[in-house]
């Protein structure tokens, strides 16, 4: 069942990325960001209620607030590069970067990672030089409104996947009896943060209505992945669940081909199962 919670986020982390991307390129990030955020504030307040007690101390707020700003950050950055890019290119270079921050940090504090993690990054790298290469014979998107030509985004991904894997680090100082508690301190500080940027820009927060609808429901699935994971990850063991929740790329780069109909260049597509398989190595040589 623990398993099953894992996978199960993983294609609902995916999902949500697709949507929050796809959306963007509707309305822009920054409205997307804000009321994706807002919505899932609103789905884990409603769940807060049904699940069991949970007693979180200070530091779990604190851990929980600077998770908040860290991954709306680097929700932020990939849904702007989701937006501009090719999907199935951003995704995976951006869950490669997430992993390994964790591992590099790890490192610092004196651990020292297996051969089997250190495979993992040093192919997550070389994902990334191959998912970079670009051709003239790469297919445009099906996608109505996208540009005429597509950004290769890297970088975006890259920062976008710093920024989360510091997310990532930031939820795993929390301990198992705050519960949900943390995702709710990290959800409203995103959203008064992205709340304050759109109010100081002077940028307009509005959308058309099913490009709304569809973006507070990418919100609402990417909190129950949260939800899903943390659950998971209380009840099994965290390397295992981790590996399996850290494949979401694949339901993005799934979704991009069938609904959006995004084609790879063979570099690419070689790059992109690089990618994926670096996930598994890194997370499964933190073991």
């Amino acid at each position: 069942m623990i398993y099953f919670l894992a996978i199960g986020s993983a294609v609902l982390y995916g999902a949500a990325d697709f949507t929050g991307g796809l959306t963007s390129r509707r309305a822009g990030a920054l409205p997307v960001v804000l009321l994706s955020q807002a919505s899932g504030l609103l789905i884990v307040a409603l769940l807060l209620p049904v699940l069991p007690h949970a007693s979180p101390t200070r530091p779990d707020l604190i851990w929980g607030a600077i998770a908040g700003l860290t991954g709306g950050v680097g929700v932020a950055l990939l849904y702007h590069a989701l937006s501009i890019a090719t999907m199935a290119v951003v995704a995976p270079t951006t869950a490669v970067c997430a992993v390994t921050i964790p591992v590099v940090v790890s490192v610092v504090l004196g651990e020292r990672p297996v051969p089997l993690a250190v495979a993992g990054i040093a192919l997550g790298i070389g994902s990334i030089v191959l998912v970079s290469r670009q051709t003239t014979a790469q297919a445009e998107p099906r996608e109505p409104t996208s540009p005429r030509k597509r950004s290769s985004g890297i970088g975006i991904a890259l920062l976008s996947g710093v920024a989360i894997g510091f997310f990532y680090l930031a939820l795993a100082r929390t301990s198992p009896d705050a519960g949900l508690w943390p995702l709710v301190t990290a959800r409203s500080v995103s959203v008064a943060v992205f709340g304050v940027l759109g109010l100081a820009g002077k940028r307009s927060l509005r959308m058309p209505g099913r490009v709304a609808a569809l973006a507070a429901f990418g919100g609402i699935i990417d909190m129950l992945a949260n939800a899903l994971y943390m659950v998971a990850a209380q009840q099994g063991p965290l390397s295992t669940v981790v590996t399996l929740s850290s494949l979401y790329p694949a339901s993005t780069v799934l979704l991009a081909r069938v609904i959006l109909g995004e084609r790879l260049n063979a570099w690419q597509i070689t790059g992109v199962g690089c990618a994926l398989a670096a996930v598994v190595l890194i997370v499964s040589g933190g073991r």
